[in-house]
Order: C-alpha cells, then sequence, then structure tokens
C-alpha cells in the first residue's frame, strides 16, 4: 500500500491509498480461504469448493467487498501514521473502479485535530489559597469521627426531628389502599427529606405504641402518575423512638477509634492528614485558576465532532452510574420527561469547555516539546496497578502499546498543568 497526501487545510485532511493488484489478490485469497464453508455447490462437500467454482456461480465479485474492508481496516491506521495525522473523526472514503486482477485507489477525506498555539500560559496571575490548618478544622473533623462512632438509642419521650422513628405504615387515597403505600419496622430519621413532602414534620410528637394518621399531597410531577397530585392518608403505627448518642471526645473515645492513646495524639495526628489534604485541594483549586485564566486568554475553534464525541463519553458515563443505582438512562430521561436530544443540549457547554481545554493543554505540551520517558510510563503503571490491586508487568501486557500511548499522553498533560502552575505568580 502507498499512502500519498493531496491536501491537508481547514483542519482536514485528504490523501490516497493504493493497492496493487497482488495485494488484492491477496486480499481475496484471504476472504476465501475464511468463507469458502459457507458456501453450498452442488457436486462439491462443504468448504471444498475451488474459489473459481463460487466465483462462476456468484459472480466474480462475491468476496470484493470484504477484501476491500479487510485491506483497508488493516492500512488506514498505518497510513495515518506515515503521513502523520492525527484525525478526529470517521473518515469518507471514494473508491476507484474495481477489478479482477488490477489495483485500485482509495481517495480519503478525514477531520483532523487542529494545529493550535498557546498565548499567555505563562506567568499567569491567580489567588493563592491557603492550606493552614486551625484549631476549628481539627474540633470540626473530632466532630465528625464523634458523630461516625455515634449510635442509637431507645428514648421513652414523644419524637422531635432528628430522631428516628420505627414505624408500620398503610397509605390510602380515599377509600383504596395504593399499591407500593405499606411498610412494616420502615425507620425514618425525621428531617431527612426521605419521603413525601409533609409526611416527617406529622410525625414530630409521637411516642412509641402511638397511632398516627398522616395526611398529605403527593407532588404534581410524582414519578406514579395515579398517585400524582392526589391527597392521601398514612395510617402509621409508631413502635419504637431512637436518638443519636454522640460519644464524649476524650481520651477513652480515642482509644477505641484509633491507635491513640490520648486526644492530644490523636488531634495531632488529624492535623497532619488534615494539612495534607487542604494542601492537595488548594494546590489543585490553583491549578484551576490558572487552566480558567489560559482557557479566557485563549479563542480556538473547537471542532463540533469533537464536543459531540465528549458528550458521547459523559453520556455513557451518567448511564454507567445510573445502573450501578439499578436505574438506566433511558429511565431517567422518561422520569424527568426529557428527550436524549435535550440532555445532550444540557451538556454542550460543559463538553464544549472540557474539549477545549484539553486542546489547550495538549497544545502547551506539544509547545514545550515534553517526553515521556520509559521510567515514567513504568512508575505510572505501578501507581495505577497498585490502585486496582494488579501486578504492574501483567498490566503493562494487558494495556497494549495504544493505551501505553494513552499514558504517555496523560502524562505530557500533567506536565504541562504543572508548568503553567509553577510559573504562575500566586497573591
Amino acid at each position: 500500500m502507498k499512502a500519498t497526501l493531496i491536501s491537508k487545510e481547514n483542519n482536514e485532511a485528504k490523501f490516497t491509498m493504493d493497492f496493487t493488484a497482488e495485494e488484492f489478490e491477496n486480499a481475496i485469497i484471504k476472504v476465501y480461504k475464511a468463507q469458502k464453508d459457507k458456501f453450498n455447490i452442488d457436486g462439491f462437500r462443504k468448504g471444498k469448493a475451488p474459489r473459481s467454482i463460487i466465483e462462476k456461480k456468484y459472480g466474480e465479485g462475491v468476496f470484493f467487498e470484504d477484501a476491500i474492508n479487510d485491506l483497508f481496516s488493516m492500512n488506514y491506521p498505518a497510513a495515518l501514521e506515515e503521513l502523520s495525522l492525527d484525525v478526529i473523526d470517521s473518515p469518507r472514503a471514494e473508491f476507484s473502479q474495481i477489478k479482477k486482477g488490477e489495483g485500485f485507489t482509495v481517495t480519503i477525506t478525514v477531520a483532523c485535530y487542529p494545529e493550535i498555539e498557546v498565548k499567555d500560559y505563562k506567568g499567569v496571575e491567580i489567588e493563592t489559597i491557603s492550606s493552614e490548618v486551625t484549631d476549628e478544622d481539627i474540633d470540626n473533623e473530632l466532630k465528625a469521627r464523634a458523630k461516625r462512632n455515634a449510635r442509637m438509642v431507645t428514648v421513652d419521650r414523644p419524637a422531635k426531628e432528628g430522631d428516628t422513628v420505627l414505624i408500620d405504615y398503610e397509605g390510602w387515597v380515599g377509600d383504596n389502599q395504593f399499591e407500593g403505600g405499606t411498610a412494616e419496622r420502615q425507620p425514618l430519621k425525621l428531617g431527612s427529606g426521605t419521603f413525601i413532602p409533609g409526611f416527617e414534620e406529622q410525625l414530630v410528637g409521637v411516642s412509641t405504641g402511638e397511632d398516627k394518621d398522616v395526611k398529605v399531597t403527593f407532588p404534581e410531577e410524582y414519578h406514579a402518575e395515579d398517585l400524582a397530585g392526589k391527597e392521601a392518608v398514612f395510617k402509621c403505627k409508631v413502635h419504637e423512638v431512637k436518638e443519636e448518642e454522640i460519644p464524649e471526645i476524650n481520651d477513652e473515645f480515642v482509644k477505641d477509634i484509633s491507635e491513640f492513646d490520648t486526644l492530644d495524639e490523636f488531634k495531632a495526628d488529624i492535623k497532619e492528614e488534615l494539612a495534607k489534604t487542604k494542601a492537595a485541594r488548594a494546590e489543585n483549586a490553583m491549578k484551576n485558576s490558572v487552566l480558567a485564566k489560559v482557557f479566557e486568554a485563549n479563542d480556538i475553534d473547537v471542532p463540533d465532532v469533537m464536543v459531540e464525541s465528549e458528550i458521547d463519553n459523559m453520556m455513557s458515563e451518567f448511564d454507567q452510574q445510573l445502573r450501578s443505582q439499578g436505574l438506566d438512562l433511558n429511565t431517567y430521561m422518561q422520569y424527568l420527561g426529557k428527550e436524549p436530544k435535550d440532555f445532550r443540549d444540557e451538556l454542550k457547554e460543559e463538553a464544549h469547555k472540557k474539549v477545549k481545554t484539553r486542546m489547550i493543554v495538549t497544545a502547551v505540551a506539544d509547545q514545550e516539546k515534553f517526553e515521556v520517558t520509559d521510567e515514567e510510563i513504568d512508575q505510572e503503571l505501578e501507581n495505577i496497578a497498585k490502585q486496582y490491586g494488579f501486578e504492574a508487568d501483567k498490566m503493562k501486557e494487558t494495556l497494549g502499546v495504544q493505551n501505553l500511548g494513552m499514558i504517555a499522553g496523560d502524562i505530557k498533560v500533567r506536565k504541562a498543568v504543572d508548568l503553567m502552575y509553577d510559573s504562575a505568580v500566586k497573591k
């Protein structure tokens, strides 16, 4: 195969791929060998019919399409690499006349990654974000850990907001008990907002053993259409009232939940942890500030196809998140009363921002001519392997050359972001 560049302008390349008669013939032979078992020819056992007999019965071009497809799919990536083309869309192909015993030419037109030059990415002015750990930070963390170790205790008093009540309930609309409106010994934290609006407030003040009719109106946008906007009564039986008992923060508490013996030792450890966390968050926030400034300083034409591809990725990721919760994107769309196109339109601005930012950072890495060493890739693989519990060597073997190239690209991007951040003027 011979690749020849015809033109490259306005983010679009046009080139040809020329295949010889010999290459075409070898591709046909390969397809014939792979497919001959599919043909039933009188006088021949299945898979034993000569190619000439099959071509005589079904036409000499019977294997042409698959042979051409094989040649294209095998040689197209090589042509892109040879011509140094970084494409961002599927190619449009035109074929010359195809004849047996002759070579042919494919003329390809394809959108390419824009060549951009980023300006004003060094010396960006940003506000310094403090990562100092205060006594209040430590106290708040201690309170949070005490709350995580709280226990629920039964109380002999009327329920108040923040308590958890254990209830049975039956839901009625008029004289009809509706499906899905019944539960036994259901825990409900008052004030959590997990039940229908107005439900939890009416249980404030109930006591153990009490019966209570809770009157509510279902929201107009309620997911069950037969209940939307209707008035209902939940007949409730209160079995128990519990409150959260938060342990006292002292040496005994520290001994129970940690490896330390005293509160002072625990505070020192918390301060060290918070210092690392706040420093990392502050640095990330300042890096984002740098990127935002460079983003605004550069007017870049972002190809629509890249934005649409990013929207596809965002929708796919969101669909996976929903599936982990027992839903899917189509069901979610129906619940919101939206069409997929409407959802795509909502994601467009964010997708455009993501693509433009990635283009800027990638261009900075290219302008700075950053390189990635084998040692850096190995270290990155080791970090990823450790995160997922794999061996680095096996992960490297599994990922393959293409994914290793993506990892190298990610390292270059990080280097570009670090360069912009390190050169920024922090006020």
